[in-house]
């Protein structure tokens, strides 16, 4: 063969093979890591430039730097279970439930990023807290992780979880080991259980998510980190924390030592629970540092866990996304500040959260993001980068690697109460609602809390003090008439 023709051949192999090499690394899919806190307040999020100074979580400021914080992110509700089901459906979970309440469940119809991204050839793995809101303690269901999508689950399906008991022992000795609040015992672990005699519930969701990291994988996967820190109760927390924060040790739940507390018998878990999920027990002082004790513990294991995806060379092409389930409670010593109210609530101290996003070379890195977007928007944002193409033309979400939206509109509705946003304003009729005991003292009361209508600039007003309701009437219709003709044209009758 002529060697000017073996040469050119032999060119074209190589620019060919050089080709296919770039194709393949242009289409890799990114392993993602969506990582769920719960109650963390708006002022607890450190790479916001105005955080509360007393919080300590190098690690969460380790999120922002690498990736963009969202100041204006908000979830679809104020409380856990339906605003999780809005993060993984991308949708307002009262588009099926109507009455806009505790427990929206998840339909058979209505499909989940896990399903999504499961389908697109990951592999799928949620450890955590699982919670929709209704069916808690069972794995035979649709709300059970292992039936919407995933592929591995260990956890507990609830709205909380005792930090500390979680063997079979401790469940076998107590009378009522399984509330929705008041649970202990061991974990949900895909179709069994898996009982720990010792350990700390926040390390032990690291310590499984780190395992998890560590295995050898053959395709991308997405895993789902759903801690219940920095939820009641706030107090459990290692000693060496509460020994930083100057706050004593209270002893753990023993069914032989309870008093009777309340309406709850002598012994129960249910009495332990209520005694310290509210300001009495605790003061405000001593809960503030209990909170911040908690949450310096999971700022501890979420480095733990940003440091096995380096220690993995799995960092570089692992999309992270964190939030929050709702705004910080006001019973446990979290700050919202400069938002009014909390968790419970649609003012914004109860829907807007700490959020952020991490992905090398594909999100900007130290950008703070200023314009509205919704927890809605995971859904579709981490299904575009796992390659998914979503025909459903219900995700009330956008596409965050694409575009913020100005002046889209956003709905809220929560019980008896709703509200809508709207470019620079929002309406609500939102009362507050914590119900339990008189709020922390970080808390900031609202202005007005009854149901009549409230209009606010909340560009210029973000902490909701200054009512516009009488000053811009047609504004008021506006907003209302866009929130009633949503919900006519997308709650199911």
């Amino acid at each position: 063969m002529n060697k000017n023709l073996l040469l050119i051949l032999l060119i074209t192999i190589l620019a060919c093979n050089s080709k296919k090499k770039e194709i393949t690394q242009t289409i890799e899919k990114p392993n993602i890591l969506l990582i769920v806190v719960d109650d963390q307040g708006y002022a607890d999020f450190s790479p916001f430039k105005t955080h509360d100074t007393t919080v300590s979580t190098p690690n969460i400021t380790r999120l922002g730097q690498t990736g963009t914080v969202y100041t204006q992110a908000y979830v679809t509700a104020p409380v856990c279970s339906p605003s999780r089901a809005g993060i993984i459906t991308g949708k307002n979970q009262f588009r099926w439930d109507k009455p806009a309440s505790w427990g929206p469940g998840l339909p058979d119809s209505v499909k989940t990023i896990a399903e999504y991204l499961k389908e697109a050839g990951y592999t799928t793995a949620r450890i955590g807290k699982n919670d929709l809101g209704r069916n808690f303690h069972k794995n035979n269901v649709r709300e059970y992780p292992l039936n919407h999508g995933y592929d591995e689950f260990l956890g507990f399906s609830a709205h909380a979880h005792d930090y500390w008991l979680n063997s079979q022992n401790i469940k076998d000795r107590t009378p009522d080991p399984y509330g929705t609040s008041a649970l202990l015992g061991p974990l949900m672990h895909n179709m069994s259980e898996k009982s720990y005699d010792e350990g700390y519930l926040t390390d032990i969701f690291t310590d499984e998510s780190i395992a998890f990291l560590k295995r050898k994988h053959n395709k991308p996967f997405f895993l789902t980190l759903s801690y219940n820190a920095v939820h009641h109760l706030i107090h459990e927390v290692p000693k060496k924390y509460l020994d930083k924060y100057n706050v004593k040790e209270i002893p753990n739940y023993d069914p032989d030592s309870l008093l009777a507390y309340g309406k709850h018998k002598a012994g129960t878990y249910s009495a332990y629970y209520d005694k310290y999920s509210r300001v009495g027990a605790i003061q405000h002082e001593d809960l503030r540092k209990y909170y911040l004790a908690n949450l310096n513990c999971l700022d501890d294991n979420i480095g733990r866990v940003l440091n096995t995806l380096k220690d993995e060379k799995l960092d570089k092409n692992t999309l992270i996304v964190f939030i929050s389930d709702n705004g910080g409670s006001p019973l446990t010593g979290s700050n919202n500040s400069p938002l009014t109210g909390g968790k419970y609530s649609l003012w914004e101290g109860g829907i807007r959260v700490p959020m952020a996003i991490s992905w090398p070379n594909k999100v900007d890195a130290g950008k703070i993001e200023t314009q509205y977007v919704s927890a809605t928007d995971i859904l579709p944002t981490l299904a575009k980068a796992g390659g998914v193409t979503i025909t459903d033309n219900e995700i009330d979400g956008l596409n965050l690697l694409e575009n913020t939206k100005k002046d889209r509109l956003l709905v809220w509705k929560w019980q008896k109460t709703w509200a809508a946003r709207k470019g620079d304003w929002k309406i609500t009729n939102a009362k507050e609602n914590h119900w339990k005991s008189e709020p922390s003292a970080q808390y900031i009361a609202p202005i007005r809390n009854d149901l009549t209508l409230k209009l606010f600039n909340i560009e210029n007003d973000p902490g909701e003090r200054i009512d516009l309701a009488s000053e811009y009437p047609e504004k008021v219709k506006e907003l209302e008439t866009d929130y009633k003709n949503w919900c006519e044209k997308n709650i199911k009758k």
